[in-house]
C-alpha cells in the first residue's frame, strides 16, 4: 500500500524512519537496532569527546551493514571534532540541529555524506536547501529537546510548499495515526525520538523509560524560552525549578549552571526529579517497552491499518453521497 518515498531511496532504507538524534540516549547500541530494524538509526555525536565518538560509529559498524547516520549538534563544543569524526569513518549519513549546516556541508558533501538538516521554519529549510542540503527534518513544537515555536501541522506543509527536497515530519509522532498524518502533510518520512527512548536496546535508565510511559497528555513542560533555546521535558522539580528563575529574572548564565549535567543524570543515573527528562509531546502514546524493529513494524503496520480504515471511511461517505 506504500508507495517507496524519495527518502528511501536516498537513504537505501526499508522504512520511511528515522531516529531522532537523542544525546545520551542514541548509541551505538539503539542506532544498530533501528538500522537494522529497516530504518536509519542515529548516533547523538552531542558533546562527546572525539575518541568516544570514534569509538561508537566503529562498534555500530560492527553490529550492522545498514546505513547508518550521525547527529551533529552545531552548538556543542565539540561539533568541529564530531565533523572529522565522521569524515574519517565515513559516516553515510549526518543530521544536524541548532545552528547552520554549512562547514558540514562544505567538508562532508565532497566525500559523499548525505546532509540533513533538522529545521524549525520555512526561512531555515530554504537556506539550508540553498547550501547543499540532501533533505531536512521539519520539526514541530511537540517534540521533546530543543524545540522551535511551530507546530508540525502548520510547518511540515508550509515546508513541503518552499523546497524542492524531501521533507521528512517530526514532533508529536508516536503511532500510525501520526505517520499517515505526516504523510497527508506532504512529508515522504517520520522522525521520531520519543518513542526509541522506550526501545529495550534504547541505554536510557528504566526510570527514564517509565517517567515516559506513565506521562499524559499534560506531563510536557518547555523551559527556557528565556535563554533563546527552549526545551521541552516532562515536568519535575528540575522545571519547577527552572519556571521559578525564569519568572524571577535570573541571568542565562545561572540557568545554564542549573542545566548543566542534568540529561544525563536522567538518562543514565535515572534522576527523574533534578534531571532533564527530555520528552515530546507524544510520550502520552507511548505504552511499553519493546524492541526497536518492533516498534517501526509497529508503526507501519498501524499506518496500513489505519489507512485501509479512511479509505473504507472515504468510500462510504461517496456512496451516501451518490
Amino acid at each position: 500500500m506504500w508507495k517507496r518515498t524519495r527518502i528511501q531511496d536516498l537513504l537505501n532504507v526499508e522504512y520511511p524512519i528515522i531516529q531522532g538524534g537523542m544525546a545520551w540516549v542514541a548509541n551505538a547500541d539503539l542506532a544498530a537496532a533501528v538500522s537494522n530494524g529497516g530504518g536509519l538509526g542515529v548516533i547523538a555525536a552531542g558533546s562527546m569527546p572525539p575518541d568516544l565518538l570514534d569509538a561508537e560509529i566503529k562498534r555500530l559498524k560492527q553490529m550492522t551493514d545498514k546505513p547508518f547516520a550521525v547527529n551533529i549538534m552545531l552548538m556543542s563544543p565539540t561539533a568541529e571534532d564530531a565533523i572529522e569524526v565522521v569524515a574519517e569513518n565515513r559516516v553515510p549519513v549526518v543530521t544536524t540541529g541548532a545552528g547552520s549546516p554549512g562547514k558540514v556541508i562544505e567538508r562532508l558533501k565532497p566525500l559523499g555524506t548525505i546532509i540533513i538538516p533538522v529545521i524549525a521554519s520555512v526561512a531555515h529549510a530554504k537556506r539550508v536547501e540553498r547550501q547543499g542540503a540532501d533533505a531536512v527534518v521539519a520539526e514541530g513544537t511537540e517534540a521533546g529537546g530543543h524545540i522551535g515555536e511551530l507546530t508540525t501541522m502548520v510547518l511540515v506543509p508550509q515546508v513541503v510548499d518552499a523546497v524542492s527536497i524531501p521533507v521528512v515530519a517530526a514532533g508529536g509522532i508516536a503511532d500510525g495515526r501520526g505517520v499517515v498524518a505526516a504523510f497527508a502533510l506532504g512529508a515522504e518520512g517520520v522522525q521520531v525520538g520519543t518513542r526509541f527512548v522506550c526501545a529495550a536496546e534504547s541505554p536510557a535508565h528504566e526510570a527514564y523509560k517509565r517517567a515516559i510511559i506513565e506521562a499524559t497528555d499534560r506531563s510536557t513542560v518547555v523551559t527556557g524560552r528565556s535563554t533563546g533555546h527552549p526545551v521541552r521535558c516532562i515536568r519535575n522539580k528540575l522545571t519547577k525549578k527552572f519556571e521559578e528563575l525564569e519568572s524571577s529574572g535570573a541571568s542565562i548564565e545561572e540557568l545554564e549552571a542549573l542545566g548543566t549535567g542534568r540529561l544525563r543524570a536522567a538518562v543514565i543515573d535515572g534522576d527523574v526529579e533534578w534531571g532533564s527528562v527530555m520528552a515530546g509531546q507524544s510520550a502520552g502514546l507511548v505504552k511499553k517497552v519493546q524492541p526497536a524493529a518492533e516498534i517501526i513494524r509497529e508503526l507501519f503496520d498501524d499506518a496500513e491499518r489505519v489507512l485501509r480504515k479512511l479509505g473504507s471511511h472515504l468510500t462510504d461517505q461517496n456512496c451516501e453521497k451518490r
